[in-house]
C-alpha cells in the first residue's frame, strides 16, 4: 500500500490523464452497443474494465518507480527488474483469477509464450487449472436455444457435471437416441459480447503501456490473442478444422479425431464422438500401461511436424488437455486430437520457406539462415532463429545432436544482455502471423515432450526429417514447362538426399554414442561384479584355470 501511494504521488498527472482517457474510451464503446448489454451486464463490464485499468496504472508506475535513474547495465538494474517483474505477474494473476473469462484466456495465452519473462510466463501458467465450470441449468439453456429441442428429444442421458470445463466453454458426456457415446462442448453464455469489450480494453491498455514505455509494445500479442479467440467462439469452423485433420490423417492408424455430429452442431454448440483416454502427458498412466513415453513424445512430435512441414495445416493449441493417448491403436496406443478451434491453414511460401529454414538449420547454413530471415522480415535479427530453434548460436562448432560449448554459452550470455526491450518488441512485431502460432505451438509441444523424458535431438532430428519430406518435389511441383521441371526436381531431390543423408549420419553418431555408454556401463558393472565376488573365483579351477589365470581373465574388461 505504501509504495502505491509513493507511485501515485510521483506521476499523479500521466497517470491520471491516462486513467480517464482509457476509461472514457471504454465507456464509450459500450454506449455504441447498447442492444448487446443489459443494465447489469454494463455494470459488470465497467467493475471489470475498472480493475484492468487499475492493475496496469499501478504496474507501470511500479516499473517507473522502482527502476528510476538506474543505468539497465548495472546488477542492481536487472535484480529490481526481476523483482518488478515478479510482482507485476501476481498482479495480473489476481486480476485474471477475479475477472476470470477472457481474462484467463488471456493469462494462460501469455504464459504458453517464451518471449516474456520467466516471472510472468511461471506465475501465470497457474490459470491453466482455475476455471470454475458453469451452472448447468445455463448450459442446458444455451443447448435448447441452439438445438430447438428439449434434451430429452435429443439425449438418453446427459451427464450434468462437466468433464472439462476451460475460458471458453465446458464439455459434457452425454448419449444420443441411437446409443451413440458423444461429448457435447457448449459455449458460455454472452461470451462474444464480452469478448468485445475485454478484447477492446486489452488494446487501450497495450496503447496505454507504450505510451509510458515506448520499448514495451504487445499490440502484436494482443491481436494475435484476439484472433485466436476470435477463431474459438465458432464451432461450426472447429468442426470444419476438425474434418480437415481427420482427413489429412486418414491413412494414419495413430492419430484418431473425433467424428462430427453435424446434426447436433452450432456455432455455440459442438457435438462429437466420446474418446476415452488420458492427458498425454501423463507419464504415471503411460508406465501402468506399459507404454513408452520416449515413444508418445516422438509420436507426437511426428504429428505436429507433419502439420506443419507436409500439411500446412497446424492445430495451435496442443496443450496437454487437447491431445490425449488412447490405449486402443497399433502398438498399443493411439494419440487423440482434440479442439480444434484454434487452427491455421499456412501460406504455402510460408511453409515452404520454413521448410528450407529448417533445412539451414539442420546444415548449418548461416548464410541461408540469413537470406531466409529477410525474407521473412527479421533480417536485422537472424542470429537468434537457431537459438529460438535448435538451442544452438548461428556459428556452432559443436555437433547438431549436441549442446552449446562452454565459450559459446558465454558469448550468447553476452549478446542477449545487449538485446533491449525494443529489439524484442521489433522482433516480435516484424514475425508474420504464421510464425507466431508456430513458435507458441512448438513451445507448447517442447514442454510435453520434456515431462515424456525424450530428449532435444528427437524434436531436431524430427523437425528435420519432415522438413526435407515438406520440400519433396513430389509435394511441390513448380512448373510445366519440361525443362524447368526436370531440372527443379533433380535439385530438389539432391537437396532432399542431402538433408536426409545428414540426418541420418548425425542419428548413426548419436546412436554409437549410447552404444559407447552402455558398454561403459556394461564394463564397470562387469569389472564391480569381478571384485565382489573374489571368493567364487576358486571355481574357475574346475574349468582348469589357476588363479593367475583368472586375474588375467578379469583384467581382459579393462
Amino acid at each position: 500500500m505504501q509504495i502505491s501511494k509513493q507511485i501515485v504521488s510521483k506521476f499523479p498527472a500521466r497517470a491520471a490523464a491516462a486513467f480517464c482517457l482509457i476509461t472514457a474510451g471504454g465507456l464509450s464503446y459500450q454506449a455504441n452497443f447498447p442492444p448487446f448489454f443489459s443494465e447489469s451486464s454494463v455494470s459488470q463490464g465497467v467493475l471489470r474494465s475498472s480493475r484492468a485499468i487499475c492493475t496496469i496504472v499501478i504496474t507501470v508506475a511500479d516499473y517507473k518507480y522502482s527502476l528510476y535513474g538506474l543505468s539497465k547495465d548495472c546488477d542492481e538494474y536487472r535484480h529490481l527488474l526481476s523483482e518488478v517483474h515478479l510482482r507485476s505477474a501476481k498482479r495480473l494473476l489476481e486480476l485474471c483469477e477475479i475477472n476470470k473469462g477472457f481474462y484467463v484466456k488471456a493469462g494462460q495465452f501469455v504464459s504458453s509464450l517464451r518471449q516474456v519473462p520467466k516471472e510472468y510466463s511461471l506465475t501465470l501458467s497457474l490459470l491453466q487449472d482455475q476455471v470454475v465450470p458453469c451452472d448447468f441449468k445455463f448450459i442446458k439453456e444455451v443447448i435448447v436455444n441452439n438445438l430447438g429441442q428439449d434434451l430429452s428429444e435429443i439425449f438418453t442421458w446427459v451427464k450434468e457435471q462437466p468433464i472439462a470445463a476451460a475460458s471458453i466453454g465446458q464439455v459434457h458426456h452425454a448419449m444420443l437416441k441411437d446409443h451413440q457415446e458423444v461429448a457435447i462442448k457448449v459455449q458460455y453464455p454472452g461470451l462474444e459480447k464480452k469478448m468485445k469489450l475485454d478484447t477492446r480494453i486489452m488494446y487501450f491498455l497495450s496503447e496505454f503501456v507504450a505510451w509510458f514505455f515506448p520499448e514495451y509494445r504487445f499490440r502484436w500479442l494482443v491481436s494475435e490473442f484476439t484472433e485466436a479467440v476470435s477463431l474459438e467462439l465458432d464451432f461450426v469452423q472447429e468442426a470444419r478444422n476438425s474434418e480437415t485433420i481427420a482427413n489429412n490423417f486418414k491413412n494414419n492408424k495413430f492419430v484418431r479425431v473425433p467424428h462430427i455430429f453435424w446434426d447436433f452442431t452450432t456455432k455455440q454448440v459442438l457435438t462429437m464422438q466420446f474418446c476415452r483416454g488420458h492427458k498425454v502427458d501423463d507419464v504415471e498412466f503411460l508406465n501402468g500401461m506399459k507404454i513408452n513415453p520416449e515413444k508418445v513424445a516422438k509420436l507426437l512430435l511426428e504429428v505436429f511436424a507433419e502439420m506443419i512441414f507436409v500439411h500446412g495445416f497446424l492445430h495451435g493449441d496442443p496443450h496437454p488437455g487437447n491431445i490425449l493417448v488412447s490405449t486402443e491403436g497399433q502398438g498399443g496406443f493411439s494419440l487423440v486430437l482434440l479442439d480444434h478451434g484454434i487452427c491455421k491453414k499456412l501460406d504455402e511460401e510460408f511453409r515452404l520457406r520454413y521448410c528450407q529454414l529448417w533445412k539451414a538449420l539442420i546444415l548449418s547454413d548461416s548464410k541461408k539462415i540469413q537470406h531466409l530471415a529477410e525474407r521473412f522480415g527479421v533480417g536485422k535479427y537472424y542470429r537468434y532463429l537457431p537459438i529460438i530453434f535448435s538451442g544452438r548460436t548461428i556459428d556452432s562448432k559443436s555437433g547438431l545432436e549436441k549442446g552449446m560449448l562452454v565459450e559459446e554459452q558465454k558469448k550468447l550470455k553476452q549478446d542477449l544482455k545487449a538485446l533491449t526491450m525494443e529489439d524484442i518488441s521489433s522482433f516480435m512485431e516484424s514475425l508474420p502471423s504464421d510464425f507466431l502460432i508456430i513458435m507458441r505451438t512448438d513451445e507448447l509441444l517442447r514442454s510435453a515432450v520434456s515431462k515424456l523424458g525424450a530428449s532435444k535431438w528427437v524434436r531436431l532430428q524430427t523437425y528435420g526429417k519432415y522438413a526435407s519430406l515438406g520440400l519433396s518435389p513430389k509435394l511441390n511441383p513448380c512448373s510445366d514447362l519440361k525443362f524447368m521441371s526436370v531440372y527443379t526436381r533433380l535439385v530438389g531431390n539432391i537437396e532432399y538426399i542431402h538433408l536426409r543423408l545428414v540426418l541420418g549420419v548425425t542419428n548413426m553418431v548419436v546412436w554409437m554414442e549410447k552404444l559407447k555408454r552402455c558398454l561403459i556401463k556394461f564394463r564397470r558393472k562387469m569389472s564391480a561384479a569381478g571384485k565382489g565376488n573374489e571368493t567364487e573365483r576358486p571355481s574357475l579351477n574346475l574349468l582348469g584355470m589357476d588363479s593367475g589365470a583368472s586375474v588375467s581373465l578379469c583384467h581382459s574388461w579393462d
